[in-house]
């Protein structure tokens, strides 16, 4: 007999496996299988284990129990903490563009938000416009109507008084330690005083800014009739919110040394600016 046939042949026999009790020698139990039907039965088992083992992993709590897999609660801390990452982010943006907005206040310019923006898609240059004849005969009957109305006309300009009227009241009282410097970006005088002495404001206004920097620490800003603000730095702690009113020679702040960059010691950053410039605080307080 040829070995191809013999190996089919083989393949194709039938083999018994029993259990048997080994007193009695009675036959318990019986399976009859070939070896090709041994094959597919452990093959089937090995799919079928795995199957259900993947299927217990996907679609139960038992996924929790593999190392490195995230439990309940870790996912939830998780979706927590990226909700939170978003709102912070957003927090942050509006952060920047108030500063921005601030900046270009104290600079005499126009907040960024207010600005237009401008519509890039279209070519303003080829707009033309052309005056109808109702256009023009709606223009003459409003000049006439108007011709002799007494609110119309030149508005006098605001008067501002000069800032040599003004008095300025001391926030602190002490020794200047540093000078008002505009070429080294030094935009106001330092003020050395006792520590934990209240840093007071020098005219009327209202709170406009009150936070913390890394270069100055905390910083309060007031904003004074005449386009006038001044800015104190340095504080120890403040006393006052941005948008309520003081009054000359309120407390707003404490005299302290606030700030990582800028500051050796307990002193007042006092800086006094114009319509968007920086003004020599010495020329107009007597600390």
């Amino acid at each position: 007999m040829p070995k191809n046939e013999k190996k089919k042949q083989n393949w194709r026999d039938k083999y018994r496996f029993s259990v048997t009790n080994d007193i009695t020698f009675e036959e318990v139990w019986r399976i009859r299988l070939t070896q090709y039907n041994a094959f597919l039965l452990i093959t089937f088992l090995v799919f079928f284990i795995i199957g259900t083992t993947a299927s217990l992993i996907a679609f139960t709590n038992l996924r929790e129990f593999i190392p490195g897999y995230p439990d309940v609660t870790m996912r939830r801390n998780i979706l927590l903490n990226a909700i939170r990452l978003d709102s912070l982010e957003k927090e942050l943006s509006l952060r920047d563009k108030y500063f921005e907005n601030l900046s270009s206040i104290i600079a005499g310019n126009q907040p960024m938000s207010a600005l237009a923006l401008r519509d890039t898609t279209r070519n303003y240059n080829s707009i033309t416009f052309r005056t109808s004849p109702e256009d023009s005969a709606f223009r003459a009957r409003v000049e006439k109507d108007n011709k002799y109305n007494l609110t119309l006309g030149s508005v006098a300009s605001e008067t501002v008084p000069s800032l040599a009227g003004l008095h300025f009241f001391p926030p602190v009282k002490g020794i200047v330690s540093g000078k008002f410097d505009p070429r080294s970006s030094h935009f106001g005088t330092d003020i050395v005083t006792k520590p934990k002495s209240p840093v007071e404001a020098a005219l009327d206004g209202t709170v406009i800014f009150t936070g913390w920097t890394r270069e100055t620490g905390f910083v309060i800003e007031l904003q004074h009739s005449n386009n006038i603000v001044s800015v104190y730095k340095h504080n120890a702690s403040l006393l006052r919110e941005t948008g309520d009113l003081v009054r000359t020679g309120e407390a707003i702040a404490i005299v302290g040394d606030s700030g990582e960059l800028y500051t050796s010691g307990p002193h007042l950053h006092f800086e006094i600016w114009y319509k968007g410039n920086p003004l020599d605080p010495e020329k107009h307080v007597t600390f």
